[in-house]
């Protein structure tokens, strides 16, 4: 069966370039072009067959879901955005998934094999892009409307600022509209732990706790009272 056609609308570049990387290292689908904002976007629908789009609902000009709303035969949509609380009315335009930047190759992966049943009768295999091939797992956070990367063995523990996170490392310390659960969520547990409802600690950076706190990099961190007995039993 032929690939799924992919247009990436996205405005950052390197968000962009991360998506670009994705679509590339999977056989059922096929880049057919990226472009910066939604008004590009309807030229280039007008000359060439797509089948999937790649949306960010914040674009410059005319918004990701006006476009949508403008366009009178939507192709399949899997929306692109920063902001979690667009969920419930992307899902009234009936899209396929809805990814929170940064968004992890494996969160991608869930979304498109959404899609695959229906061109690609056959499983298929699909490899890592070749950034992420030597194992070392990264994350774009954005930071000021630039995406930042963060290698995740570089993460020393993540504070909640209620709708933000601040993500600290050894070299600074990021502020991103992200939510600490979803955090906790795109980590996993293996390699970090919610010692308390505002903090997830890295795992292998705590170098002494207390029944009270943990250090990371010389700095106290508190253990919630609801969490102390998951934290005692994982240390």
């Amino acid at each position: 069966m032929p690939p799924w056609e992919c247009l990436i609308i996205e405005d950052e570049p390197l968000a962009a370039e991360v998506l670009e990387d994705y679509v590339r290292a999977v056989p059922f689908l096929h880049l057919r072009g990226v472009c910066p904002d939604a008004l590009f976007a309807l030229e280039f629908l007008q000359t060439h067959a797509v089948d999937l789009l790649f949306l960010d609902i914040h674009l410059p000009r005319l918004k990701g879901l006006d476009f949508l709303k403008a366009l009178p035969h939507p192709p399949q949509v899997i929306l692109t955005t920063a902001y979690h609380e667009y969920a419930l009315q992307g899902y009234e335009f009936n899209v396929v998934d809805y990814l929170l930047k940064p968004i992890a190759f494996g969160r991608f992966l869930q979304a498109v094999h959404k899609l695959a049943p229906a061109k690609a009768a056959q499983p298929v295999k699909v490899e890592a892009p070749a950034a992420l091939a030597p194992g070392r797992p990264f994350h774009f956070f954005n930071v000021d409307k630039k995406m930042i990367k963060v290698y995740e063995d570089e993460i020393l523990y993540i504070e909640s600022l209620k709708e933000y996170v601040r993500v600290f490392t050894p070299g600074q310390a990021l502020v991103t509209k992200f939510q600490l659960g979803q955090m906790e969520e795109q980590l996993g547990p293996s390699r970090f732990l919610r010692i308390h409802r505002s903090f997830l600690v890295a795992r292998d950076k705590i170098n002494a706790y207390t029944a009270t706190h943990v250090e990371v990099a010389g700095r106290e961190v508190p253990i919630g009272r609801h969490y102390k007995e998951t934290v005692m039993r994982a240390l």
